[in-house]
């Protein structure tokens, strides 16, 4: 299939359709909007449901019901509208439904800006509702990977039975950049959906899709069952992208929008003979933590982010004490300026060559 042009809020809703997502539940915020008018008009045509919601919290039960009956469905939001899914979230964590949730990440805390940020890291990777559970979390930095992360989300949710969230910026979605939505993926075995709610027909026990245990005994148990998933997908499906690392005295750590930032800057100190790198994760939960153990060059490592500085608490845990850990961010969507990275780097290295 040749590549389509197209802003990302809609390539996304295309993604997911490509999929095999015939469900959504949502609810408009900037800067993801587009997405639910994609849907709103792409899903009826082929059959599928589209609600537009009455608020957030009702978007992701209608999703924790759709998923709990084996379906494939979507629902997306921005910062404050996933604050407000987060009970939800961990509904569908406890209970084991498969889902997907796209966080287009705007400018907070509250209400904040409707501009592209990233701070959003600690409520998507740590997980925002209660109890010991974790959600696989893609961070792509383009709208073509984060087309294929979508597809990928799906086939996730459905082998471990999880929620799966994809952590975007407002950037990225209201970009056009070309998309090719028939590039080769991963094969995944899915399971077979014995657990789904589907009706018994007189043919099997029912079923029942429940994340309440008022047996302690019982409820231990369950969540060592989820940790032993959790463990599983950690070895399994951490992503990172290395980018000319094996000599790097400097390696910037940056992800999503800043890392495609990040990757000029990188190529532009090269030319004026610094020897610095890229790590980017690919997913921020489960992280690239092993990524810190193969810059044997390193000495100083700079996290870039567009907020206050969240991931760069995933970097001191790789970095272990091995390394000097600087950081450069700016909050509320101002997004930090090629120039001020590189004169930065340059300070942290010695100053001009």
């Amino acid at each position: 299939m040749a590549k389509i042009l197209m802003k990302g809020n809609e390539a996304f809703g295309k993604a997911a359709i490509t999929a095999g997502c015939r469900h959504f539940f949502g609810y408009p915020i900037t800067p993801q909007s587009e997405l639910p008018e994609y849907l709103s008009r792409e899903l009826p045509a082929i059959g599928g449901t589209f609600v537009q919601a009455e608020s957030e919290v009702a978007a992701i039960n209608m999703v924790y019901g759709a998923g709990g009956c084996g379906a494939r469905v979507l629902t997306s939001s921005s910062s404050p509208g996933l604050a407000l899914k987060q009970e939800g979230i961990t509904y569908c964590a406890g209970a084991e439904v498969p889902c997907v949730i796209l966080n287009v990440v705007r400018g907070g805390p509250g209400l904040g800006s409707i501009q592209p940020s990233q701070s959003d890291y600690f409520m998507c990777t740590r997980g925002g509702g209660d109890g010991d559970y974790r959600t696989p979390v893609y961070a792509p930095s383009s709208v073509q990977e984060a087309c294929d992360m979508i597809q990928d989300a799906f086939d996730v949710a459905e082998v471990y039975r999880t929620p799966v969230l994809v952590l975007l910026d407002g950037m990225i979605g209201q970009m056009m950049e070309p998309v090719d939505f028939d590039r080769p993926r991963k094969q995944r075995e899915i399971p077979a959906k014995d657990w789904a709610t589907t009706g018994t027909k007189g043919e099997r026990k029912p079923n029942i899709i429940n994340s309440l245990y008022l047996s302690p005994e019982i409820l231990e148990e369950h969540n060592y069952h989820l940790g032993r998933k959790y463990d599983l997908i950690e070895k399994e499906e951490v992503q990172v992208e290395m980018d000319r690392t094996e000599d790097a005295e400097l390696v910037f750590v940056a992800y999503g929008t800043m890392a495609r930032v990040v990757k000029n800057c990188v190529e532009d100190l090269r030319e004026e003979g610094y020897k610095v790198g890229l790590i980017r994760p690919k997913t921020v939960w489960p992280y690239p933590y092993h990524a810190f153990d193969e810059i044997p060059a390193c000495k100083d490592l700079f996290v870039i982010e567009m907020s206050m500085g969240q991931m760069v608490e995933d970097v001191k845990l790789g970095s272990n004490g091995r390394h000097n850990v600087h950081f450069y961010g700016r909050p509320g969507g101002m997004v930090p300026e090629p120039k001020e990275i590189v004169r930065r780097a340059k300070e942290i290295m010695g100053g001009v060559k």
